[in-house]
């Protein structure tokens, strides 16, 4: 007979004695565990973030789009005092996106955001996470977190179907095209991205493994385009990391295979590295869909490849 151990649950308070010295800022240093959880790319800049005369516990952005991403934590039992944190909080940062942090939801808390969920814009999104520990036998503690309140996509795309200013006809395919590509990247490459939902503009992006830049997947108006973009707040950041980058230009041809485009764009503050579809192609175009897919996903396995290996030997070169 196969002999199994059990996973044990194992209490918050042994592994994080302390809220805001310990598990604050042990998410700052994992945000990835959140990222996991609530299914989009996100970095976790601050703690302890002043918010008039109060502190928020953790502030971030989603990666690519920059939305302001807030998280507030416990280790009790969900509060009215923390609910209306929250609602501070979020009045003082004009956040996306909201996250509660507790190892227990009260059901009038969960219901709370539930709510919020439904009578907010499709830009504002409200997620309970309940947080757990969990070890098997005499192993490390890992952690355990679980989704028990989340948006309502379909309610969230009824409001803005019905609202003064709906959605396009193209923001509707650009959605749909988008969020079938990601599905298809998850299965396929479940590393690049935690994002689950697309979006109703001409792009998406991924992490590239540097807060300043980003990979993109974008239709332009010549068509389908895979970049590399540097675009930071800082435009003399963003050159250096282009230029580094750019100064393994003659292996990251080899390794795509092909030319790759370069451009510095010194009138901006951003910078790209890309490929474009020599083909071209219109997210209007419905039947083309299939082989745009193809394409997009493809060109990133060899883009990502290449130029992956150009960030590992930039970096070993400042090093």
């Amino acid at each position: 007979m196969t002999d199994l151990s059990r996973l044990q649950v194992v209490p918050v308070r042994d592994v994080w004695k302390h809220e805001a010295y310990d598990f604050t800022q042990w998410m700052l240093q994992n945000a990835d565990v959140l990222a996991d959880v609530v299914g989009m790319e996100l970095e976790l800049t601050a703690a302890e973030h002043p918010v008039g005369g109060f502190s928020l516990d953790l502030i971030g952005r989603e990666v690519g789009t920059g939305n302001v991403v807030i998280v507030e934590n416990q280790l009790g039992p969900t509060d009215h005092g923390h609910l209306g944190q929250i609602m501070t909080y979020a009045g003082g940062t004009d956040p996306q996106t909201i996250v509660w942090c507790a190892p227990s939801f009260r059901d009038e808390h969960r219901a709370a955001l539930d709510w919020l969920n439904e009578r907010t814009d499709e830009n504002t999104r409200f997620f309970g996470v309940e947080i757990a520990a969990v070890q098997i036998d005499d192993s490390r503690p890992a952690p355990l977190f679980r989704l028990v309140a989340q948006p309502n996509e379909w309610t969230k795309q009824v409001h803005a179907e019905t609202s003064a200013t709906p959605s396009t006809e193209r923001e509707l395919i650009y959605l749909e095209f988008w969020t079938e590509l990601l599905r298809r990247i998850r299965d396929r490459h479940p590393d690049w991205t935690r994002s689950v939902k697309g979006a109703k503009g001409s792009w998406i992006t991924m992490p590239f493994g540097s807060s300043i830049a980003w990979y993109s997947l974008v239709f332009t108006r010549n068509g389908p385009r895979v970049e590399l973009y540097f675009g930071s707040s800082d435009a003399e950041e963003n050159r250096l990391g282009f230029e580094r980058i750019a100064a393994c230009r003659d292996q990251i041809d080899t390794d795509f295979g092909a030319p790759v485009s370069y451009d510095p764009l010194p009138t901006k503050k951003a910078c790209r590295i890309h490929v474009d579809r020599a083909e071209g192609g219109d997210v209007m175009d419905l039947d083309t869909h299939e082989e745009l897919m193809d394409w997009f996903i493809s060109t990133m396995e060899r883009f990502r490849a290449a130029t992956q290996r150009a960030r590992v030997a930039s970096e070993s070169v400042i090093s």
